[in-house]
């Protein structure tokens, strides 16, 4: 299934920007960054729940927010793109 994962983390302290490289290395470790703070990630249930776990100890919630939006297994029909891609096809192989 696709997840969209976005995040906003306070980066008004030096907490704050520790968190936030925390946050986006986990979602690296995941999927792939197509906007600043914007993860596309191809999960099984499973990876799911590891990810959304770790995410959400790593970040303050009284000043930080996680989104989870769950495009499913048919999300090619739910995604539009407009301008120039920064991601991948992340269901298809990597070759370089």
């Amino acid at each position: 299934m696709l997840i969209l994962i976005t995040y906003d983390v306070n980066t008004e302290t030096p907490a704050g920007k520790g968190r936030l490289r925390k946050v986006a290395k986990q979602c690296v470790n995941y999927g792939t960054r197509v906007q600043n703070s914007v993860f596309e990630c191809v999960l099984d249930p499973a990876q799911y729940v590891l990810l959304k776990n770790s995410l959400t100890e790593l970040i303050d919630e009284k000043t930080d927010s996680l989104r989870f939006y769950h495009l499913g297994g048919k999300h090619r029909a739910k995604v539009e793109q407009v301008g120039v891609s920064r991601g991948i096809k992340v269901e298809e192989p990597l070759i370089f």
